[in-house]
Parts: C-alpha cells; structure tokens; sequence
C-alpha cells in the first residue's frame, strides 16, 4: 500500500476477483516445502523502516536453496513491519498489523499475481498472471466494503460499495509490482489491505505497509517470478529470522549482511 502525503478487462468480473485477490498466509510447514523461489526480507527491528532482500532459488522442492545475489536494500512501512494475519501466534514479541497502522506485514506469504501500466502483450516475459492498471482500476481499503483487500476494475462492479481505496493508475510507483498473498480467503477485516512489492522513492523513503525498492531489480525480480515454483515472500526482523530459520526450514542467511 501506498499513499500520497504518501487483463485487460476481457476476462468476466469473477475471474478478476479471484485472480487479483491475494491468498491467505500460507502455513511455514507446507508453504516452504513446495517452494523454489525465496524472497527474503530482514530489517534490524520492529520499527525499522529499511532492510534487505535476498533471492533464493532451488532446483527442486527438495533440493538445497542457492543464494542468487547479494542483500540489495529496500524500504517497508513508515513504523516498521508487524505479524500479519495467520502469524499472530508465531512469537510473544512485535506488534501485530492493522489496517492503517504504516507497517508492512511480516510472515511468509505467496507472490502469485503481477501489474503495472503497461498493456499485457508488452510483458509478455512475466510469467506471473499479469493485471494491467487502468485508470478504473482500485484497491479496496474500506473494511465496510465486499472488496475488501481486492484490486478490482470499479466499472465491472455491479454497485461500488466502498468510500475508500487506492486509484493505483495514479500512483507513479505503481508501475510495475506484485501483489503479496496477504489477508484473504476471507481477508480478516482490519488486519490490512493492498500489500505490493513495487518501486520505491528512494532509499530515505518509505511505505504505508508495502516493500519497497529499486525499480530496475524490481522488474529483474518480477520476471524471475514462476508460478510453477510457488514463490513466496518471507519478511521478518533479524531476531526473529534467527529464532524461526529451523522451524520454517528457511536458508541460511549472513546476518551481518543484514
């Protein structure tokens, strides 16, 4: 998500529902074990408004995970990251994430869906589903609405039922991203909505609750994306990273390039 202070639509109205809706947070036990692809986020604290990210890839879901690349930074909510939804019970420490709290959610999440400006057929290397954002395209905030946490197209709807959302065509670091499979199937009202991977402002910059960072690694990540290999986010603080690497069955990480 993120605020200013700071497929074409020929597919039917339920097919874009489903498709642009995040999942729900995926279980560490089951979501790590059938995954190839890792994107691994660390920030020092709770509060932290930058990190790093790492990809990690693997052969097969049973094989050793490589480390494709150096940490590169990035930036996350205003006030840091907090538990999201599925994660309330993973540790007795840090915040957990509502809606409008600034905070980007930490857990482990699938990145299934891509977007951007530009038409379909001129990302035809992105192998994730691919939404284009129109000038009506939105993502819903509004916790009283049925579309809550969707990114929806608001001349398909049959009634908008919302009085807040993001127009995401106007938003200049929305040109291209990912969505993050948080907070859905039903999203908890409340616990957070419209969670991207998408260009930041800059290195002293940051979100409402997105990650955030350079836009030519982004567009490198967003092509690397398979959804044959069921790629997901992992986004925690160094301590609990250290805490939870075993449990989750997460790849080693040299925390001093963290």
């Amino acid at each position: 998500m993120m605020r200013h202070d700071g497929w074409n639509y020929t597919s039917s109205l339920l097919t874009l529902l489903f498709a642009c809706q995040p999942r729900t947070a995926v279980l560490p036990s089951a979501g790590i074990d059938a995954s190839q692809q890792l994107v691994m986020v660390v920030t020092s604290n709770w509060t932290s408004t930058t990190g790093t990210m790492t990809r990690f890839e693997r052969a097969t879901p049973t094989s050793v995970w490589n480390r494709l690349e150096a940490p590169i930074p990035l930036v996350v909510g205003r006030t840091g990251i907090a538990w999201g939804v599925g994660f309330d019970d993973v540790s007795s420490d840090g915040p957990h994430k509502q809606e409008g709290d600034g905070k980007a959610p930490a857990g482990m999440f699938p990145l299934d869906t891509a977007f951007g400006f530009a038409p379909r057929d001129s990302m035809q290397n992105v192998r994730l589903p691919y939404v284009q954002l129109r000038p009506t395209t939105d993502c819903v905030d509004d916790t009283a609405s049925n579309h809550y946490n969707t990114v929806v197209d608001r001349t398909a709807v049959s009634r908008v039922d919302w009085n807040s959302a993001e127009h995401m065509r106007q938003v200049a670091q929305y040109k291209i991203g990912v969505i993050v499979g948080y907070n859905a199937s039903p999203p908890v009202k409340g616990r957070g909505s419209c969670i991207f991977l998408h260009i930041w402002a800059g290195p002293d910059s940051h979100t409402a609750g997105c990650t955030a960072f350079d836009e030519a690694k982004l567009r490198e990540v967003m092509l690397w994306l398979d959804p044959n290999k069921r790629p997901l986010l992992v986004q925690l603080t160094g301590q609990e990273y250290q805490k939870l690497q075993s449990r989750w069955r997460l790849p080693a990480l040299k925390m001093n390039d963290n």
